[in-house]
């Protein structure tokens, strides 16, 4: 090996006798690789030895260190999916960012693919929209799908995911806007329609006991509240829950009743309605 500042330290699990290269973090940490592991697993180093390494036959016989850009967590991780050893379970995105960067500067398929496999896992699912940008970046359409599913609990539009969709491709950024927003429009299409919401819907209507025209106004403010729930949220969860129960157009909504006296029956039938309106969300697309 060419002279290493002494003053470096060599990581534990990479320091092989037959590791004749050497790469530098960041942070300094040495690391004794193999040059037929990281030529075999990695396009990248599978060009840059084989000159290196006929160079040094022909020199000194070794072959200088190599630097790589990146801290020692991202360095050993991706290490140790070259060289087959365990691999702590990710903590975050962030782990997986750094760590699929440098695979994918490098022409590692090997730990892309351990990635992919990983990144389905519960905690990782509630990142909903980093999942759907990594996935949707490699052309994992399976995995961008049941991320797109897990995006519905979210305001897309909020200012605090913009810097997320910017990372996003045109393509992928309008596939997912579009299917939250077909969720909202289909929605509300649904909702107005007359069937089966002829009792709130229909031009005309009349009370049922009595003959009495009614007064929709009630229903139409609940659309509205539900509309822009669905806005905010189109997964829908907010509706019908007790949450729901509480909303001030709900309670003004199956409260309205007829106004004559003598009638007093109510206009609207609230479970049939809930049944309705489950049956609308049932209807709604589920992925992009």
């Amino acid at each position: 090996m060419a002279s290493i500042d002494p003053v470096r330290k060599t990581h534990p699990l990479f320091n092989s006798r037959e590791g004749n290269i050497v790469l530098v973090s960041a942070e300094g940490t040495l690391y004794r690789i193999p040059a037929f592991i990281l030529r075999n697993t990695t396009g990248f180093f599978r060009a840059l030895l084989p000159p290196l390494l006929q160079a040094a036959q022909s020199q000194s016989g070794v072959v200088d260190p190599i630097e790589v850009d990146e801290k020692d967590v991202v360095v050993e991780r991706i290490l140790r999916m070259l060289c087959g050893l365990e691999t702590p379970r990710w903590a975050s995105f962030d782990e997986i960012d750094a760590v699929i960067t440098l695979a994918e500067k490098w022409d590692a398929p090997g730990p892309i693919s351990v990635i992919r496999s990983a990144i389905m896992a519960p905690h990782l699912l509630q990142d909903s929209l980093r999942l759907f940008i990594l996935a949707s970046h490699f052309g994992w359409e399976e995995e961008a799908k049941i991320a797109s599913t897990y995006t519905l609990t979210l305001s897309i539009y909020d200012e605090q995911h913009m810097e997320q969709l910017e990372r996003l491709s045109t393509k992928d950024l309008m596939r997912l806007l579009a299917f939250h927003r077909r969720r909202r429009d289909d929605f509300r299409t649904f909702l107005d329609s007359d069937e089966p919401f002829n009792a709130g819907n229909a031009t005309n209507h009349f009370c049922s006991g009595c003959g009495e025209k009614v007064d929709n106004h009630t229903w139409r403010e609940l659309k509205a509240r539900m509309f822009y729930e669905m806005d905010q949220r189109p997964l829908g969860d907010t509706l019908l829950g007790l949450d729901m129960e509480e909303w001030p157009e709900s309670i003004a909504c199956w409260s309205a009743k007829c106004r004559k006296p003598e009638c007093g029956r109510f206009y609207y039938n609230k479970l049939v309605t809930f049944r309705d309106i489950q049956d609308c969300l049932d209807k709604l697309p589920s992925t992009i």
